[in-house]
Order: structure tokens, then C-alpha cells, then sequence
């Protein structure tokens, strides 16, 4: 098991849920959106350490998803996490 993915085991056991991979701008508006409805929010880089290749290439066949988009480009990428906001006011009744 790669790094990145005990990372990821770690997250979901901390209850992060992880939503989909972005980069500028769709990062930066996916996370506003997602603190106005009242998350927390997490960024993992979708690279990272000495065997990066190992994580993009794992990151990617686990999801059984072309990577041929973020060759070059895999630091400007993040992965989003999301979890319910530990200090979100109680729910009315219409949700």
C-alpha cells in the first residue's frame, strides 16, 4: 500500500467523505460551496512524497480513470474531502 493510500484510509476513518478531484478555478469555487452548505472541507495533493509516480498511477487505477489529463500538471491538482462541519447549527425540519 502506497502512502496516498493510507492517507485516504485515515480521512475516512476521521468521517471525511472524499467528492472528486479538481483544480483552479473549480477547486476554489467547489470549496466555497461546499462551506456555505456547511462542511468542513479537505484538500489532499494528488501527489506527493518520493514515489510519486506510484501514488498518481494508484490514485488513478483505483477509480479505473485515464490520468493522461494531469500528466504535467498533477501539483495543481487537489483531491476534496468533505464532512459534516463539527459546529453546524441543528437541522431544521425541512431537510
Amino acid at each position: 500500500m502506497v502512502q496516498k493510500d493510507i492517507i485516504i484510509e485515515r480521512l475516512k476513518k476521521e468521517g471525511w467523505k472524499r467528492k472528486f478531484t479538481a483544480c483552479e478555478p473549480r477547486l476554489s469555487e467547489a470549496v466555497k460551496i461546499y462551506k456555505d452548505a456547511g462542511f468542513e472541507v479537505h484538500l489532499e495533493p494528488l501527489r506527493g512524497g518520493d514515489d510519486k509516480k506510484d501514488i498518481l498511477s494508484s490514485e488513478m487505477s483505483t477509480r479505473n480513470n485515464c490520468t493522461g489529463c494531469f500528466i504535467g500538471c498533477e501539483n495543481s491538482y487537489r483531491i476534496i474531502f468533505t464532512r459534516p462541519s463539527r459546529n453546524r447549527p441543528a437541522q431544521d425540519d425541512l431537510f
